[in-house]
C-alpha cells in the first residue's frame, strides 16, 4: 500500500527519501544544525531541490560542514570554492558561510550549544502544525521573524525569516507534515 507523504516531494526520489527520513525530524545536534543552516541560506532565492541534489557536493566542499574549519578560510580557500561547479557559486552566500561559521561558534559560546540557542525560542519542543495541504504552510511567521532579527545582531548572513523558517521546519523546530502524512505522526 502506497503511504501518503506532504505534496512537496512527491514523485521524486531523493525529495521523497529526504522527506521520509529527516524533514521535521528534531536535530538537537550543533553539527547537524550548521550544515541545515548552510544549506537553507545557499537555497535562498532557489529550490531546495537544487540545494538537495548538491548537497552532496557542498559537503565535500566544505570540509563536512565542520564549523571549526570553516570559521577559518582563508581567501583563496573562497576562491577555489567559487571555482567549483557542483556547488552554488555565489560570493555572498559563499562569504557568508564563513561569516556565519564564525558566529556560530560565537553563539556556542554563549550558550553553551547552538542547539540551546535555537532550541530556546520553542521551550526546547516541536511546534506541531495542522497543514492539511503543504500550500497552506506559511513561508515565515513572527516566531521566524524574531530569530531571524536575533541572528542577524549576532552577525548572521542570509538568515531572513523565510529561511529561518525553512530551517525550523527541516530540524524540527516546527512540524509542518501535512496532517494526513504518514511522517506527521511519527515525528
Amino acid at each position: 500500500m502506497k503511504k501518503y507523504r506532504c505534496g512537496w516531494c512527491e514523485g521524486d526520489d531523493l525529495y521523497e527519501a529526504y522527506h521520509d527520513n529527516e524533514w521535521g525530524v528534531p536535530v538537537y545536534d550543533d553539527d547537524t544544525l550548521f550544515e541545515f543552516l548552510i544549506l537553507e541560506t545557499f537555497q535562498a532565492g532557489l529550490s531546495w531541490i537544487t540545494v538537495l541534489r548538491k548537497r552532496e557536493n557542498f559537503r565535500n566542499a566544505f570540509d563536512n560542514f565542520d564549523y571549526k574549519k570553516i570559521a577559518n578560510y582563508k581567501q583563496a580557500k573562497i576562491e577555489i570554492l567559487l571555482e567549483d561547479a557542483g556547488i552554488i557559486r555565489n560570493k555572498l552566500k559563499v562569504n557568508a558561510t564563513v561569516s556565519n561559521a564564525q558566529a556560530f561558534m560565537k553563539v556556542q559560546k554563549e550558550f553553551g550549544s547552538f542547539s540551546k540557542y535555537i532550541w530556546s525560542f520553542v521551550d526546547g519542543k516541536p511546534i506541531k502544525n495542522t497543514v492539511k495541504n503543504y500550500k497552506e504552510a506559511p513561508g515565515n511567521t513572527p516566531l521566524s521573524d524574531t530569530i531571524s532579527k536575533d541572528l542577524k545582531k549576532r552577525g548572521f548572513k542570509f538568515v531572513g525569516s523565510t529561511v529561518i523558517y525553512a530551517h525550523m521546519q527541516a530540524t524540527g523546530m516546527v512540524n509542518d507534515h501535512e496532517v494526513n502524512c504518514f511522517r506527521y505522526g511519527e515525528v
